[in-house]
């Protein structure tokens, strides 16, 4: 994508955004049980400009609410899975304070947390709250963006939100798998997958203006076995399967092998 498309692929996104800001506040305002349907519009219309198909596999869980469990590659994530299913994000404290992307945040309903053990008990109570109005929640327990490649360890503690009981069941959890398989139709590798996984403390908007020249991105969300806390010994447990079950889809995902 040659510069002035990529600049005004960013004032498409902008305008975007702010033709459905006043509508969300609206909504918010006087119809809260709607308050999904345009952060879901808005994704949709952002992955047609950012020109990333994505591709979902399985199905996913109708219990509302449901604990979506995703590994984390790129600020990317966002809008792919916004697009595919409704409810709200658990992001990092920082995130409130960027520009845009903050307010925007704010507005799909998005729960901040600082990344330590401490704060994600602490807010427990918040996410709560979300999952009592029925709300579904998406929860990285990385607790950080990896390579696309590999998967780092989950944090039991982001599943202490798991142990819930919604009545007298127990919170359905569903894992996800996310992966970047395709560019321009042809199978990612590692080189390419550098341009969509946003790691450490790369400048976000140097590595969007990049991946801006790139070409169109296939995004792919395998949706696996719903389980519960009951199902195992101990949310360090749940911790433990989640990962296997994410690894060995992203596993199948690089190599453009169907779930088994």
């Amino acid at each position: 994508m040659t510069p002035i498309r990529s600049t005004l692929v960013v004032l498409a996104v902008l305008l975007w955004a702010g033709f459905l800001v006043l509508p969300q506040l609206i909504v918010l305002l006087i119809m809260p049980g709607s308050r999904y349907v345009l952060p879901q519009l808005f994704h949709r219309g952002l992955c047609r400009l950012l020109r990333v198909q994505v591709e979902i596999h399985g199905t996913p869980s109708k219990d509302k609410p449901t604990l979506f469990v995703l590994n984390h590659i790129s600020w990317l994530d966002i809008p792919v899975v916004g697009k595919a299913i409704r409810g709200s994000f658990v992001a990092k404290q920082e995130v409130a304070g960027y520009p845009l992307i903050g307010p925007l945040s704010r507005l799909q309903q998005t729960i901040f947390i600082a990344r330590t053990r401490p704060s994600v008990k602490n807010h427990k109570d918040d996410m709560q709250k979300h999952l009592e109005q029925g709300d579904s929640i998406f929860l990285f327990p990385e607790g950080t963006s990896s390579n696309g490649l590999v998967i780092q360890n989950f944090k039991s503690a982001y599943f202490a939100l798991a142990e819930s009981y919604m009545g007298e069941k127990p919170l359905t959890v569903q894992p996800v798998t996310l992966a970047y398989s395709h560019m321009d139709n042809l199978m990612m590798t590692r080189g390419t997958m550098g341009i969509v996984a946003w790691i450490g403390d790369e400048d976000l908007a140097s590595h969007v203006w990049e991946f801006l020249k790139t070409g169109r991105v296939t995004a792919e969300l395998r949706f696996h076995a719903p389980v519960t806390i009951d199902d195992y010994d101990s949310r360090k447990d749940m911790a433990i399967d989640c990962q296997k079950v994410i690894t060995h889809g992203l596993s199948r995902a690089l190599t453009g092998r169907p779930e088994l």
